[in-house]
């Protein structure tokens, strides 16, 4: 969910402010689902597995760069 007010309006876990790009920086640095679980309590693994599909249903619709 994106909201111009909250977090400059990068897409959030709903009722929180941690955005989808922090979910995705953490697991690509290595870090597993019950590192980012324990570090931020109040999300569920349905949180962080709903972020990964944001992420992919994003990137999967929007045109390829130019390279």
């Amino acid at each position: 969910m994106t909201d111009p007010e909250i977090m400059l309006g990068k897409p959030c876990i709903k009722g929180t402010r941690i955005t989808v790009v922090l979910i995705l920086r953490w697991l690509s640095e290595g870090r597993t689902f019950d590192e980012l679980l324990q570090a931020y309590p109040h999300l569920s693994e349905d949180d962080v597995k709903a972020a990964l599909a944001y992420a992919a249903d994003t990137v999967g619709t929007r045109k390829p760069a130019q390279v």
